[in-house]
């Protein structure tokens, strides 16, 4: 209440009609936003009253990301501290070096010196993500004039889980930014753009600097170290799928289990599966995300990655990949929980939602397999989807509307 009161009392006056900032009230009011609940209610005609709103559902969203969260930066620090003190390679070098050194002085199965050392690495680049994001979803607002919307609440969030540990923090600005301008912003903001935000600023990072994002170096936090992650491991065919799920698969020495908890190497957001299903779980239960896509992306990636097993390959190792290696390995999972489900760029009407995630599924082990230089493709395979998206919906409710104008000449004729 203290700080209610003091925000009321003596800085709202100044953003407000006829103080000295009220040119800067979208700032003001972003930031208010962020800590209360508006004031504000709506005072005309009838309206819908809801439990639910914009603000509501994407804190729901990230609520749901926390232990995917969390468990990334534990395991960015392990495999960090794992290097270290077993291998004797040096943290990166910059700032952090000094105090990165301190914490890899601890033992590595410290839970805290682990989690710790991954925050060092974790949280400069989420603060860089959400002061970039701030700075051009502010600027657009105040140019548009109109209030910051609460979207890019969960971008941020989600675009800090789909990048390495490791990577610069002049790229991550540069990554957000194109994002949020070129992915949002120059169609008109949130709820208008057709690409997914986060998934466009990736994107134009891995294209852009391919040796930052998807380079081996760049999954573990200490220089001079390279490591590729399983998913490339499986394209050069150093991971035995026969083996059982928990036994050493050759000569990767990953077993589908270390895959499904997360102890491997990857994206930050993306190495724990089971981790990932517990977001799910929140957003399934909450009503926030599809289940019709979630479904049918799962659908689709099996169904695909058993007509790859039945095909076979002399040539090529991802075709004897099952369909369990695929859901844990990559972003896979992470995409179809928080990125495929996104309800602005995925399909809207009920059937185009199971059109949209069998087309995704498809997708993305078509791209794993077909192409193994490119062993990730859930990232193409949702722009791919949110592109389609549009024209899948138009294609269902023309259907649609032919099918009841069937009914209605039968009925007529009747």
């Amino acid at each position: 209440m203290g700080l209610r009161a003091y925000i009321d009392r003596k800085i709202a006056p100044h953003f407000h009609e006829g103080g000295r900032f009220k040119q800067y009230y979208v700032f003001y009011e972003m930031f208010d936003t962020m800590l209360y609940s508006p004031a504000e209610t709506t005072r005309s005609a009838s309206h819908v009253r809801d439990g639910i709103d914009l603000k509501r559902v994407m804190m729901t969203v990230w609520f749901a990301a926390l232990p995917a969260l969390f468990f990334g930066m534990y395991n960015a620090g392990y495999q960090a501290n794992l290097q270290i003190t077993e291998f004797g390679y040096s943290p990166i070098a910059g700032w952090r070096t000094d105090l990165v050194a301190l914490l890899a002085s601890f033992d590595v199965t410290s839970f805290w010196a682990n989690m710790l050392h991954g925050a060092v690495y974790y949280l400069p680049i989420m603060i860089t993500v959400y002061l970039g994001g701030f700075i051009w979803e502010g600027l657009f607002a105040w140019k548009r004039g109109h209030e910051v919307n609460e979207g890019f609440f969960v971008t941020g969030i989600l675009f800090t889980l789909i990048v390495p540990p490791a990577i610069p923090l002049w790229q991550v600005f540069l990554g957000i930014s194109f994002g949020v301008v070129v992915g949002k912003e120059i169609f008109g903001g949130t709820g208008k753009n057709f690409l997914n935000p986060a998934l466009v600023g990736r994107a134009f990072l891995f294209f852009a600097y391919p040796a930052q994002i998807s380079g081996d170096s760049v999954w573990t936090a200490v220089d001079n170290f390279s490591g590729a992650t399983p998913l490339s491991l499986a394209a050069d065919g150093a991971i035995d799928f026969s083996v059982g799920l928990t036994a050493a698969a050759t000569e990767s020495g990953i077993t589908w289990m270390q895959t499904f908890l997360g102890g491997i190497q990857g994206s930050i957001g993306e190495t724990s599966t089971l981790a990932i299903l517990i977001g799910a779980a929140v957003l399934l239960i909450t009503r926030i995300a599809s289940w019709r896509i979630m479904a049918a992306v799962l659908i689709g990636a099996v169904l695909t990655s058993l007509m790859f097993n039945a095909i076979g390959s002399d040539t090529n190792p991802l075709f004897a990949m099952p369909f369990y290696w695929h859901l844990t390995l990559g972003g896979l999972a992470f995409g179809l929980v928080f990125m495929a489900t996104d309800p602005v760029s995925a399909s809207m009407t009920d059937t185009g939602k199971w059109v949209f995630g069998l087309l995704i599924g498809f997708m993305v082990v078509v791209i794993r397999v077909v192409n193994p230089a490119f062993p990730e493709g859930m990232m193409l395979a949702i722009l791919f989807g949110n592109l389609c998206a549009p024209l899948i919906d138009y294609f269902v409710i023309q259907a649609n509307i032919r099918r009841r104008q069937r009914r209605t000449a039968v009925g007529g004729e009747a």
